[in-house]
């Protein structure tokens, strides 16, 4: 809180980085990470059916996952078993929208 009025005082309307998460962060939602040699076709249909916010789809031999629509509500956790686990990571800022899209390769069915 001191932080906040010095920085009202001095006019400072941004401040630095935090040198260390708070350990709050960690409750937070975050958007999925995936086991591409778990994952199987018929899963990643499931899956897309399942993300409400339509943030999951399959593209031929991949999962595409995007990341700038992923709400992080863990439904695809649910459906996916252990092909499927929070990534723990929520810091997703970037200047290139292409970098938020993520292909996961279908390991399962592959030969």
């Amino acid at each position: 809180m001191i932080w906040f009025l010095r920085g009202l005082r001095r006019g400072v309307v941004t401040t630095r980085y935090p040198a260390h998460a708070d350990p709050w962060a960690e409750a937070l939602p975050t958007p999925p990470s995936f086991d591409p040699q778990k994952l199987t076709f018929e899963l990643a249909e499931r899956l897309a059916a399942a993300c409400p916010a339509g943030a999951l789809r399959r593209d031929g031999p991949d999962l595409v996952l995007d990341l700038a629509g992923c709400t992080g509500c863990g439904r695809c956790c649910e459906v996916g078993g252990e092909a499927v686990a929070a990534s723990g990571s929520f810091e997703l800022a970037t200047h290139d929208r292409g970098s938020l899209l993520k292909r996961i390769p279908i390991g399962a069915d592959r030969d």
